[in-house]
């Protein structure tokens, strides 16, 4: 049976990834940290949620990947209404904290298989852009191919998670 924090972390997750994806693509630099801003809140909730669940399962690893990401989001979330070139610092120290907040969470095998691959990948993805930016690289939230290339991964893992949380008891 689903309970409402489940459910209220799934639609904080979807919030995030259409938000999320959407603000990287737009032209308008405050609809995009509007849109950042909304993403950031619901990612927050979300992973403050799946903490509260994970710990109560006893998968402290997983919990503790939920709140690593929630720190991450938190980072991002701070630094999202200076704009684009004056947020990398933070950009960098949030998505360094989702990259070891996907690994965390998907090292135990709680999520199926594909879950935890993509998560990898948008982790992987994450710590390249981070080892760019890190050694001098000029690379923006927005920038492609990196980071660029790990959102869509990242939303898949998202996708996941919710389907995780709302798939009817076996």
């Amino acid at each position: 049976m689903r309970t409402t924090p489940d459910t209220t972390a799934s639609i904080g997750l979807a919030i995030g990834g259409i938000f999320g994806l959407v603000g990287t693509f737009v032209a308008s630099d405050a609809l995009r940290e509007t849109l950042w801003a909304i993403d950031g809140v619901a990612l927050v909730v979300a992973a403050a949620l799946l903490t509260m669940k994970y710990q109560r399962l006893g998968n402290d690893c997983v919990a503790a990947g939920f709140l690593t990401f929630l720190a991450g989001e938190s980072l991002l979330l701070a630094g999202n209404a200076a704009g684009l070139p004056a947020s990398v610092p933070s950009y960098v120290g949030g998505i360094s904290l989702w990259a070891a907040a996907l690994i965390m969470v998907s090292v135990p095998n709680t999520f199926a298989l594909w879950m935890r691959l993509t998560a990898f990948i948008a982790a992987v993805l994450f710590l390249g852009s981070v080892g760019m930016v890190l050694w001098g690289a000029p690379l923006l939230p927005t920038s492609a191919p990196l980071p660029a290339a790990g959102y869509p991964f990242l939303v898949a893992t998202f996708a996941g998670w919710i389907w995780t949380l709302l798939r009817p008891e076996r």
